[in-house]
């Protein structure tokens, strides 16, 4: 296989993602989609180390489809890894639902921490993702130093760390191919 089909295969796994990605974000697809998303990142991450994406609408295609996936994956996979979370034990699982409660607004303000983790990637200014999560540490600040639920920043720091993990995955497949 040649770089170039390579490149083609990357483009068309992050496709694919993108679209199984969409499916997570339905009900009955909550459970299926989200590993199947992450089984086609994890794909395209190992096709992107020998294929290239050259040419100015082959990378802007790489960069707009793993911007699609980053955003739109990464809340169901998040979801995903809450509900094996909360599957794990009892009481914590109690306190980590209550906190879901408080920390209201947390899948748009995850595509967002999501959206400005990759293209900052993909710009090659890996600076602004230090910023995007001091932004977003210090706008959940207040939610945060609640004493009443202790299950508020093990939330925060399991979502986070899972959005942010998505979010580079995405945006290495087109580091990786360009």
């Amino acid at each position: 296989m040649t770089p170039d089909e390579t490149g083609a295969l990357v483009l068309a796994l992050l496709a694919a993602g993108a679209v199984a990605a969409a499916w997570g974000w339905t009900p009955a697809g909550r459970s299926i989609w989200p590993p199947a998303s992450l089984a086609v990142l994890a794909a395209a991450l190992a096709t992107a180390v020998p294929a290239e994406l050259e040419g100015e609408t082959p990378v802007a295609v790489g960069v707009a489809l793993a911007g699609l996936l980053a955003i739109a994956g990464g809340g169901p996979v998040t979801a995903w890894v809450f509900a094996f979370v909360d599957r794990q034990g009892g009481t914590g699982a109690q306190s980590m639902q209550q906190a879901e409660e408080v920390l209201r607004g947390g899948a748009w303000i995850g595509g967002l921490e999501r959206a400005a983790v990759a293209a900052s990637l993909m710009a090659g200014w890996p600076e602004g993702v230090a910023i995007s999560l001091a932004l977003k540490g210090l706008g959940r600040y207040p939610e945060l130093r609640n004493q009443e639920n202790t299950g508020t920043a093990e939330r925060f720091i399991i979502g986070t760390f899972t959005s942010v993990l998505w979010a580079s995955a995405c945006a290495g497949v087109v580091l990786l191919a360009t």
